[in-house]
């Protein structure tokens, strides 16, 4: 199975119609990580900023969507969205040669690394956003993926957006950009 994993929209439709337009035929679902329309205090209006088409191309999608809620959702957000988005995290069970792997969904905001590593099984993968900083590691058995912020970055790597492909034997995860240029991609 193929994820497009997407964190921090904050309202550019501009900016999901793009990643959309490169990864959305090469995926079977896609995992949202929170901030969907809202900018937030300390962020500037992004690049395309529209709140009704960004909900209008996510609520399209509803069917494909995993979602978890960011730090600037609300409520008020989810009177335009039709789809549920406000749960604080999500889990994903894929195969894998000795049973299961999990995969943990959070924006970001309410679970810190070490917290994580003494409530998840060694061997998850915790997919994050919230910091619009990209991040590929593993630290203390759990493999740890953010891919940045599609619409406002705040690292040298520019919008990005994620894809994790999930086989019985392997994980892939890769980090592109949101006009799809792998930037860095590691097995996991």
């Amino acid at each position: 199975m193929t994820f497009l994993i997407l964190s921090d929209i904050h309202g550019s439709a501009e900016c999901l119609e793009t990643a959309l337009a490169s990864f959305e035929s090469k995926v079977d679902a896609i995992i949202l990580l929170g901030d969907y329309l809202n900018h937030g205090p300390r962020n500037p209006l992004p690049q395309g900023w529209d709140t009704k088409r960004t909900a209008e191309l996510l609520n399209a999608r509803k069917e494909k969507l995993i979602c978890v809620r960011g730090n600037c959702d609300s409520e008020v957000d989810e009177m335009m969205l039709t789809f549920p988005c406000l749960n604080a995290y999500s889990t994903i069970a894929l195969p894998a040669p000795n049973g299961i792997r999990r995969l943990f969904l959070h924006h970001g905001h309410l679970y810190t690394h070490d917290e994580l590593s003494t409530l998840l099984p060694k061997g998850s993968i915790v997919l994050s956003g919230h910091t619009h900083v990209t991040e590929l590691k593993e630290e203390k058995g759990l493999f740890y993926f953010n891919p940045g912020s599609i619409s406002l970055p705040k690292c040298n790597d520019g919008k990005t957006c994620g894809i994790l492909e999930a086989e019985k034997e392997k994980v892939k995860i890769g980090l592109y950009s949101i006009e799809g240029k792998l930037i860095r991609k590691n097995e996991v």
